[in-house]
């Protein structure tokens, strides 16, 4: 078991291809990156469960980013308890044996099986709008950051229109101010930087704003590496998914379904609601993962009949497909679906912006059926978002040989690892979790 504090950062869209596409700007921080395969699906909240038990999503049985519960019929996105998130954690023995961990910004992190936590957790007020706040353990560990950094943390620049780097910043800087202070300084701290993919998703992995997010991210995983280094530590770094160009319009699953009588509306004031409970099939949108939950085997049938055939889907897997793949899961969707390459899902099930839920043009990731990258571009009218989907020019969710992400370490690795689930049993072997029993 390691002595040295270590500090883990998972950096969103941190794609091999990104990286090796500037050999300049990671020489100049002083990095070295390899490539490796991340889980599929490539989705953040699946990588990084997958990451934290060193087991694929059939083990841990989160599959996307959102879920639909079928007993009570509607989807659910971006959900934040960690009993979401089944097995045993690669820090449990190092916790057990009474070091302390970390976690800051992972998603499903709350009520995790740690000592600090951080989450965004806002307010959402009965009358619209929210009150911006942080969730964490103990209860004093937002205030003391605010006052260290002198500012909260920028909720509008976490997502949104204005996502942006001011987000992995204020996060970055946590992070050093953590691991400075004797007293809170925990022995393993998780963090994760969202802020690389944004301009990605807005304008494609090879676009100018890309490389200077990537130049940002270098930089501050080098203040982070000089705090953990100041603190006699070490520091691994991880890509969760690459981002891929987008080429092609958008798939609409939703609509699909609803073409052929399987997903169901309602009409109010002229507006078109999902009708989950007399719908027969539903599709969830997540990048180029797209989720089908259907009703009976009948409905299974038909639509995979209606994907097999849609362009712009290149796989349809079913149960036995899913079990190749590592991604059955009990509660989970009876067909995963997934982009051709440069498409990806998008959720809207309308024909005309006159028939669009009220949620469609506002940042909502709880009413909408699936992700919707188009919160992170402004709309016609500055106080809505776009809802031009074709504006999207970055995706991501398809793993293997031809998406591989980056890694690095100051850590000494027995071998370089050829996969996330490597890197993970490697980091819990280092942690004392040799024993760790996953499949």
């Amino acid at each position: 078991m390691t002595d040295r504090p270590l500090v883990i950062v998972d950096v969103a869209g941190l794609g091999w291809d990104l990286v090796r596409s500037a050999p300049d700007l990671v020489e100049r921080f002083g990095w070295t990156f390899q490539p490796m395969e991340t889980t599929f699906p490539a989705l953040t909240c699946p990588v990084q469960a997958s990451f934290r038990t060193a087991a694929h999503p059939c083990f841990h049985g989160v599959v996307a980013n959102g879920f639909y519960a079928r007993r009570l019929a509607r989807p659910f996105f971006w959900e934040q308890s960690s009993a979401l998130v089944f097995g045993r954690r690669i820090w449990s023995r190092f916790r057990t044996a009474g070091r302390r961990v970390a976690m800051l910004f992972w998603q499903q992190s709350l009520g995790e099986e740690a000592d600090m936590l951080l989450s965004p957790r806002p307010i959402h007020l009965h009358h619209g709008g929210m009150w911006p706040d942080c969730q964490c353990v103990p209860d004093d560990l937002y205030a003391w950051l605010r006052a260290e950094l002198g500012r909260p943390f920028p909720f509008e620049a976490y997502w949104g229109p204005a996502a942006s780097l001011a987000s992995s910043r204020w996060i970055a800087e946590s992070v050093e101010a953590l691991m400075a202070d004797e007293d809170r300084a925990p022995d393993l701290l998780l963090a994760y930087l969202p802020h690389l993919d944004y301009d990605l998703q807005r304008h494609g992995p090879a676009c100018p704003q890309a490389r200077q997010a990537l130049q940002e991210a270098l930089d501050l995983l080098s203040r982070i590496r000089d705090a953990a280094t100041a603190a006699d530590g070490d520091l691994v770094v991880f890509g969760d998914y690459a981002i891929a160009p987008v080429t092609a319009p958008p798939v609409f699953p939703l609509h699909a379904l609803r073409r052929e009588g399987l997903f169901r509306v309602r009409t109010v004031r002229g507006r078109l609601y999902p009708d989950y409970f007399d719908s027969r099939a539903v599709a969830l949108a997540d990048h180029e993962i797209g989720l089908v939950y259907t009703r009976d085997e009948a409905a299974t049938r038909a639509a995979r009949r209606l994907f097999e055939r849609m362009d712009g889907v290149g796989l349809v897997l079913d149960a036995e497909a899913q079990r190749d793949v590592g991604c059955d899961e009990p509660l989970g969707p009876d067909l995963i679906l997934v982009a051709a390459e440069g498409r990806w899902f998008a959720y809207p099930w309308w024909d005309a912006p006159r028939e669009a839920p009220d949620f469609a043009t506002h940042v909502d990731i709880h009413s909408k059926p699936g992700y919707d990258p188009c919160e992170l571009l402004r709309g016609r009218r500055p106080w809505r978002i776009c809802t031009e989907p074709e504006r999207i020019r970055g995706t991501h969710g398809r793993a293997g040989p031809s998406r591989p992400v980056a890694w690095a370490s100051t850590v000494a690795l027995a071998r370089a690892p050829r996969h996330l689930l490597d890197l993970a049993r490697a980091v819990a072997e280092s942690l004392g979790g040799a024993g760790l029993a996953t499949p």
